[in-house]
């Protein structure tokens, strides 16, 4: 019978330890923080929740609003009511990691996975990285800080361990460019609160991220605030995170920082994703959007689209597959994914190059018909065709909104208003204090 190790109980190992062990393949998973809260906006697209039979119980919020901020403050609202109608059908579903990655994770256990409280900490591959493997790693299932030093033998490995996967410098998987995430979970007052019942915000400026964005993404009861950046500007990431808490400070007045989280995020697949009997799935294959920043559903998808291939070729366990069974399903992934990975790749570089043409950005996201694309993309996973006529108009619009950016580009940022209070009211709550706790941030005056 195959032997499997999944090392990561994060979406990409739990899909990929579910398919598995309900094929009846001997399958381990391992996950040294079962209650790991990874620092990620959580938000995931409708096709997501019913792919993946997920419960009401592990969506904190079900977001119908999104409000896209340039760095002028110019706020759009793109709602999902204006491009599909008053119903409660599409939403986009916010969660908190460790809630979700639980759920997926225990779900693979009850099927017959091994759950494994467990740091694996060294690979042994075999001759030529072939195989068998013998996984040296330390089970806390006891409860004891130090763990167990334990070893187990097995015909596979799927590394689905994140961007800094042990089982890639394993497997000689080559090296990639990641981004820094950084996030604060912060509580707010009610009124503060309410704003954020079914509303997500999403921050551009040099100020928030040279390359990427900022959000306010709203939990259970708090909001997720935080930043991404290339690993470049790394030595930036507070200063891009105090970025973002002034340009929402009107809107997160009086709040209180309960956790504050940091992580790395790959920018594109790696070199080798496949060596030997030996595989990588999720952040640790470098399936994490540019653009976006999206990584949940690809992390999910992937695991389960290897594991397929894993049941396929060993036909339900029975036998061991080789490199090249392993290898089809990256050829299937790029085949299904590959081209929105460069698009997202090419809208990034253009729209998040500078303050101009970020404001153009924004003022596109205005339009119904890139809206529609946009979240028929995202909700669904499926690009639908533009018509000529839309694409000639999409054309002279990106050119138009371009040129205007430039002008409205701001040379300094300023805090957007408060939804719920009136400025007189904000502006004493803030002379007496911001936001309690997380980073240390500098004396700024309120604008």
């Amino acid at each position: 019978m195959l032997r499997v190790a999944v090392i990561g109980g994060g979406p990409s190992g739990s899909c990929t330890a579910e398919i598995l062990a309900k094929a009846g393949i001997k399958t381990w998973i391992f996950e040294r923080k079962l209650d790991n809260a990874k620092p990620c906006g959580g938000a995931i697209p409708l096709c997501m929740v019913s792919e993946f039979e997920l419960p009401d119980s592990i969506i904190d919020r079900k977001v119908r609003n999104m409000r896209m901020i340039s760095p002028s403050n110019r706020e759009v609202d793109i709602s999902l009511d204006k491009v599909y109608g008053e119903t409660e059908n599409e939403y986009i579903g916010m969660c908190r990691r460790e809630v979700m990655d639980a759920f997926m994770r225990n779900r693979a256990a009850e099927l017959g996975a091994i759950l494994v409280n467990g740091l694996v900490t060294k690979i042994e591959t075999g001759t030529n990285r072939q195989g068998p493997y013998t996984l040296n790693y330390s089970d806390y299932s006891s409860g004891d800080a130090k763990g167990e030093a334990k070893t187990l033998e097995v015909d596979l490995i799927v590394g689905a361990d994140g961007a800094n996967s042990r089982v890639a410098k394993a497997m000689d998987a080559g090296d990639y460019n990641v981004a820094i995430a950084f996030q604060e979970r912060i509580k707010l007052p009610e009124k503060e609160m309410s704003y954020y019942e079914d509303l997500a915000e999403m921050y551009v400026g040099t100020d928030v991220s040279p390359d990427f964005y900022g959000w306010v993404f709203p939990k259970f009861d708090h909001v997720a605030v935080g930043t991404g950046t290339m690993q470049k500007n790394q030595a930036l990431i507070k200063d891009l995170q105090e970025g973002v808490r002034e340009r929402a400070q009107k809107r997160l007045v009086n709040g209180e920082v309960i956790k504050v989280e940091a992580h790395p995020i790959p920018e594109h697949p790696r070199p080798r994703r496949v060596v030997g009997r030996m595989a990588l799935v999720g952040d640790a294959a470098g399936y994490v959007t540019k653009s976006s920043g999206e990584g949940i559903y690809f992390a999910a998808k992937s695991g389960r689209m290897c594991a397929e291939e894993i049941v396929s070729a060993s036909q339900g366990g029975s036998k061991i597959p080789t490199e090249d069974d392993l290898k089809k399903y990256i050829k299937k992934w790029d085949k299904k994914y590959g081209a929105t990975y460069k698009v997202l790749e090419i809208l990034q570089n253009i729209f998040y190059s500078n303050d101009g043409a970020r404001e153009a950005f924004v003022e596109m996201c205005d339009d119904i018909d890139v809206q529609r694309l946009t979240f028929d993309s995202y909700l669904y996973k499926t690009v639908v065709a533009m018509k000529p006529l839309q694409q000639l108009k999409l054309t002279f619009m990106t050119l138009g909104s371009v040129l205007r950016g430039r002008a409205l580009a701001p040379k300094s940022y300023k805090p957007v208003p408060s939804t719920v209070r009136g400025d007189e009211e904000v502006n004493k709550m803030l002379a007496v204090s911001t936001i309690k706790g997380g980073i240390k941030v500098g004396k700024k005056k309120v604008k």
